[in-house]
């Protein structure tokens, strides 16, 4: 598989949890890197990513078709994570999702750019119950619909140090003697390593027989919900219960804890997340993945604990003191 040559990429949403990852990638490959962001300031850290001058944060709202477009202009490649997984105020599923998708899809095609690829989410429906899933699989049609050779990412649960998954449980073992087993904790997915899902992203940007392809990232093991907060509880050497809550009941508690939305903090749990876990988060038989993007897969016990350790009692020295 030959790349095409580097030259500069647009990441729309760069300075996240996975967009930190895929810039340095990009950088790593030659790449000069332009990261539009609604806020720039949080993306000075990424400078040593790369060398002097190769990588720059520009302010960009992505549903501003004016300021998409700017934040396109030069540019060879272009790569929308733009995300949100909750909604507060006009920061909606929709206007976040589909119409910046269509923005983003829309520029890139009026410039002239033959690279863009769209990340999207395994579990991406048109018929789900849930509104996130519902505006990731629009945004996947409004981004088809424009560059029908775009390639669509979908990772299942990505993990890391930074995630918003293994993080916020272990945090909630900290102050909390019980964990919720939300549905019983039957809920299977397939966590892959953040470091994959940005070296995917990258090669699937610089691979031209990647175009119009639809990917399904997920890592080498099935774990179910019990199995994650399991794992969870064995690295940070606690011994929390486990108790099993309906969905019903978690859905009831995510419709109140979604109210802290309101005042600019972030939610422990959402209605729509209740939702979605009523649904495997796993790759689809037959899909393409890693494996045709030429990755190895890591698993999730050879980079939990690098990082979990901090919620242990003691931190990183819990062992030497325990013994």
């Amino acid at each position: 598989m030959s790349e095409v040559a580097p030259g500069l990429v647009t990441v729309f949403g760069g300075s996240g949890f996975v967009g930190s990852q895929l810039v340095r990638a990009f950088a790593r490959r030659g790449w000069r890197v332009r990261v539009a962001c609604r806020r720039p300031d949080r993306a000075w850290k990424l400078q040593t990513s790369g060398s002097v001058g190769q990588i720059q944060a520009v302010r960009c709202d992505a549903t501003n078709p004016d300021e998409v477009a700017s934040a396109l202009q030069g540019a060879d490649a272009a790569v929308n994570l733009i995300g949100i997984l909750y909604e507060a105020g006009r920061r909606s599923f929709h206007a976040v999702h589909v119409e910046a998708s269509r923005n983003i899809a829309e520029a890139v095609a009026a410039a002239g750019i033959d690279r863009l690829v769209q990340i999207s989410a395994i579990g991406a429906d048109p018929e789900s119950d849930s509104d996130y899933a519902l505006s990731k699989a629009a945004a996947e049609m409004a981004v088809r619909e424009v560059k029908p050779d775009a390639v669509v990412i979908r990772p299942s649960i990505v993990f890391g140090a930074g995630d918003d998954f293994l993080n916020r449980f272990a945090q909630m073992a900290q102050f909390s003697p019980f964990l919720p087993l939300i549905g019983g904790g039957k809920t299977r997915f397939q966590p892959v390593y953040v470091g994959d899902v940005a070296e995917a992203i990258a090669r699937a940007t610089v691979l031209p027989e990647a175009a119009g392809r639809t990917f399904e990232l997920g890592g080498p093991a099935v774990m179910t919900f019990e199995d994650v907060l399991k794992l969870i509880l064995r690295e940070t050497y606690r011994s929390n219960g486990l108790v099993p809550l309906p969905f019903f009941a978690a859905r009831a508690i995510g419709s109140l804890a979604q109210l802290t939305a309101m005042v600019g903090i972030a939610p422990v749990l959402t209605r729509d997340q209740v939702v979605l876990l009523e649904k495997d988060n796993v790759v689809a038989d037959g899909a393409e993945g890693l494996a045709e993007l030429g990755i190895q897969p890591t698993g999730v016990e050879a980079i939990a604990p690098s990082y979990l350790w901090r919620y242990r009692r003691g931190g990183q020295f819990a062992e030497a003191a325990a013994a």
